[in-house]
């Protein structure tokens, strides 16, 4: 049983994002998701910046609250950074249609923030994000994996990110 367990384990963590790595092409579209403008989203489009890309369950976003105000204060609208927010939309109990309109207005002010809706935990099953939970990466201007993390956020995390972001630019 133990190697049963040990190689399930095992397979799973080939298959799971890792520092250095590229994330394999995907988009969100149609009924699995999209931007808030309801037009495809493709992680194509991540190329050529560096990200910080947060997918998230919205009722753990107290889990990114640092986070995320750290990143509203660099409102650095440019060509060499932005924030991209996937927001898994099957992980919570409010309708979709109250969550996007919310959203969406709320990206007016986060100049610096693109709102991405996944309806279907998609990126759960793509990129083997933890559900129910907040996953942080941050991506090179390849794409690469630099930084990833899953959970509650400390001030130490934030300082790190940060420091990874402007290492990055």
């Amino acid at each position: 049983m133990k190697k049963i367990i040990l190689f399930l384990g095992s397979t799973f963590l080939l298959y799971a994002l890792h520092i250095g790595e590229i994330p394999v092409s995907v988009t969100l579209d149609k009924a699995n998701g999209g931007t808030s403008q309801k037009t495809a989203w493709h992680s194509d489009t991540l190329k050529g910046r560096v990200h910080t890309l947060i997918y998230m369950d919205p009722d753990k976003r107290d889990d990114t609250k640092l986070l995320l105000d750290a990143l509203a204060q660099l409102n650095d609208v440019n060509d060499k950074y932005s924030t991209v927010a996937i927001v898994n939309l099957a992980a919570t109990w409010m309708p979709d249609s109250i969550l996007e309109a919310k959203l969406k207005s709320k990206q007016k002010e986060l100049k610096n923030m693109e709102y991405i809706f996944d309806k279907t935990k998609f990126l759960v099953k793509k990129w083997h994000f933890r559900d129910d939970a907040s996953n942080v990466l941050v991506l090179d201007t390849q794409s690469r994996v630099m930084y990833m993390k899953t959970g509650l956020f400390t001030p130490q995390d934030v300082v790190e990110i940060l420091k990874e972001i402007e290492q990055a630019k």
